[in-house]
């Protein structure tokens, strides 16, 4: 079909008439309020009007997320006009037709009608009464409540949302288009909850108008059949008592099924499953259902209780624990993932618990995350696990940033960690472990974040900075409060690259140069075979690179590297001044990754005399490198720490400048105790880029105040 209105040019006509469609609907339901309809149109209408109402309940008890039904506030305004222009074109025909018997207004209005009150008038207006009761204090109040509490609160939450998108670009799980649509989402989401606290209004005012139309109609009825027609009375309460009922139920079950899809939509928690399966799986508790069997069974031996209805019910109770405990175990049984290419992999064979295999003892992943068994759904796509995902993003990310492509992360379960436990590898060697809880989010306070809030208080793995595990129930009231909320994976890949930059020159061999040679060779053949490896080796040209990704230098100019070292090889220079020499080339790389070009530069200097101070100790321990007096070092690191840490909390990263003859070993000194700090020296720094000192360290300690 697709394909014949693309050959006719047709391919909008879709789309055209449905933009047609809905206003012509809408002129139709205000005629309807107008203009007399035939009583086999009223019948009609009124069954479309049930099928309506029963297709938006089922959607809403479909949808994953509340904004997956986006479009339910304009369905809930729509569905109300049409069920009022029902209302009056019924009274209508109510009140002029009414006295001809109870066939007058249709056969749907009769059926309900006769149905309900089945010979007693009292008896059917009752019931009526009781379903607008539940539906206007019920369903109606409490749903219009849940919205205007979760309109506010979505509203107060959207800049701590804002954050953590912002700090989950900065850290590379987020691409600039995913950031991009997640922000449009935060506000997709505050605008559709605004919409549905307006929106359960038109649920309350149908309720109302549902009672009123109801009195009209019986009052106007009585003494139109009494005075107009000359009834009797009990002809006239058979006639229009019958009619105002059934009219009204006609009207009203509808408006209760959509009262409903209101609370459901309203009350729904973004999750990746529909409604039934998300109560399903969260009541499959074996410890809630073995005590219920056991008290069933108790009251079925209580003397006069009906104890074969207990019976029953304990004997029900205790079969859904049975099938749910096996269903548990079944499911425990599960493999975890080698990292981004998904094989399945078991701990060990329980069939031949005597064998062996070399991959238990030989793992040569250059990188691995091994997970406690309380982490394993993070990769299980199919329960929502977005782990994997998200470690290819930090990987991508890490790879443009540095100018090569960083090794796969295998990802294991490891059952001698602890459950909530989680282990970064740099090959064999542990270089990070901390705890992330999945039922969990992590809230970092923001600037203005001063309240504390209840849950378990932790250091954050990346930063160190004091945070607290908070349940899914407290996060709006979390973000209100000014915390960030982070995700437990989001957590684990931010962690995963601070370790992928900190230990980027462990990751790149001698295969991955000569991959970066290959694909350079493709623009200049000529610079690759004449410098490699004629004048630098490729075991040289690895060590040198690996020299520069300790410092986070990007290697991504690999034209460059290899020009400047042609100038350089005739210097017999090791690789570690080799690669010093080749900074001042590729620090414009560095720091552009730093801040942004439009942006000055902040810039941390030692005072002169403190300086001057490092050199000569420099010269003097010679071979040894440069060796700070212990309380000397701990000053400057304080005062180093605490410069960085108020420029991070604007979002700003400082870099350390200093003289190129100690920029090496005092390079080496800060980065032992602050990971993220770049020094540079000062013939690094790109003449074309704006300078802000924003703070000189001095040696002396009242300067710490």
């Amino acid at each position: 079909m697709e394909m014949t209105l693309k050959r006719l040019g047709l391919t909008d006509l879709k789309g055209i008439l449905t933009s047609a469609t809905m206003p012509l609907g809408i002129l139709m339901l205000v005629a309807m309020m107008v203009l007399p309809l035939p009583v086999f149109l009223l019948d009609t209408f009124f069954v479309s009007n049930i099928l309506i109402s029963l297709v938006i309940l089922m959607v809403s008890l479909q949808t994953y997320r509340p904004l997956d039904f986006s479009s339910f506030p304009a369905l809930l305004l729509i569905a109300t006009v049409l069920r009022l222009a029902l209302n009056v074109a019924s009274t209508r025909i109510v009140l002029s037709e009414g006295h001809t018997g109870p066939d007058a207004a249709g056969q749907v209005i009769k059926a309900f009608g006769e149905f309900v009150i089945a010979g007693n008038y009292a008896v059917g207006i009752f019931v009526f009464v009781i379903l607008v009761i539940i539906n206007l204090l019920v369903i109606t109040k409490g749903a219009g409540r849940v919205s205007e509490v979760s309109a506010r609160f979505t509203l107060d939450a959207m800049p701590g949302k804002q954050m953590a998108i912002d700090a989950d670009l900065n850290a590379g799980v987020l691409t600039n288009e995913e950031a991009t649509l997640r922000r449009q989402e935060i506000s997709s989401e505050a605008d559709f909850y605004g919409a549905m606290d307006g929106a359960s209004k038109f649920v309350k005012g149908d309720a109302i108008a549902g009672i009123l139309i109801l009195i009209i109609n019986i009052v106007g009825g009585l003494i139109i059949g009494l005075a107009q027609h000359s009834l009797s009375f009990e002809v006239a309460a058979q006639n229009y008592i019958l009619l105002s009922v059934g009219d009204g139920l006609v009207a009203q079950i509808p408006s209760l099924l959509l009262a409903i899809s209101t609370a459901i939509i309203v009350t729904r928690v973004s999750s990746t499953q529909d409604m039934a399966q998300h109560i399903g799986e969260q009541v499959s508790l074996t410890r809630a259902w073995y005590p219920v069997a056991g008290v069933l069974l108790i009251l079925g031996f209580v003397p006069g209780m009906p104890n074969l209805l207990f019976l029953i019910a304990a004997i029900v109770a205790g079969i859904v624990a049975f099938l749910v405990n096996r269903n548990l175990q079944f499911h425990s049984q599960n493999d975890l993932v080698d990292g981004e290419q998904g094989e399945m992999r078991l701990e060990g064979d329980a069939a031949k618990p005597e064998q062996i295999e070399l991959s238990e003892i030989a793992d040569n992943s250059p990188i691995s995350i091994q997970l406690g068994y309380g982490l394993v759904d993070m990769v299980n796509e199919e329960n929502g696990g977005t782990l994997v995902n998200r470690v290819t993003g930090i990987r991508r990310q890490v790879s443009k940033s540095l100018g090569f492509v960083v090794p796969a992360v295998r990802i294991r379960d490891d059952l001698t960690l602890e459950a909530n436990t989680y282990r970064l590898r740099i090959g064999q060697t542990i270089v990070g472990e901390d705890h992330v809880y999945p039922d969990r989010k992590l809230a970092i306070p923001g600037e203005n974040a001063s309240i504390k809030i209840e849950g378990i208080e932790v250091k954050d793995p990346t930063f160190g900075m004091d945070a607290v595990w908070i349940m899914e129930k407290d996060v709006l009231e979390a973000e209100s409060k000014g915390f960030v909320i982070v995700a437990p994976d989001s957590v684990m890949t931010t962690h995963l690259s601070q370790i992928l930059y900190k230990y980027a020159g462990q990751l790149i061999g001698q295969d991955d140069v000569q991959s970066l040679l290959d694909n350079l060779s493709e623009t200049a053949p000529n610079l690759v075979q004449s410098v490699v490896p004629k004048l630098v080796p490729l075991h040289q040209l690895t060590g040198v690179l690996r020299a520069l990704l300790e410092e986070r230098v990007p290697i991504s100019d690999l034209r460059r590297i290899l020009e400047n070292l042609a100038s350089l090889a005739g210097r017999n220079l090791n690789i570690i001044d080799t690669a010093e020499m080749l900074r001042p080339e590729l620090a414009g790389l560095l720091i552009q990754q730093v801040s942004p070009l439009n942006q000055p530069l902040p810039v941390i200097t030692l005072g002169s005399e403190l300086e001057h101070m490092l050199i000569t100790m420099a010269r003097q321990s010679g071979e040894e490198g440069l060796v700070i007096d212990n309380t000397l070092a701990q000053q400057l690191l304080r005062k180093i720490s605490d410069t960085n840490d108020s420029l991070a909390a604007k979002g700003r990263q400082p870099v350390v400048v200093v003289s190129p003859a100690i920029r090496k070993e005092f390079s080496k000194i800060i980065r032992q105790h602050i990971d993220d700090i770049v020094v540079l020296a000062f013939t690094e720094l790109p003449e074309t880029r704006k300078i802000e000192v924003v703070a000189t360290i001095t040696g002396e300690p009242e300067s710490d105040n």
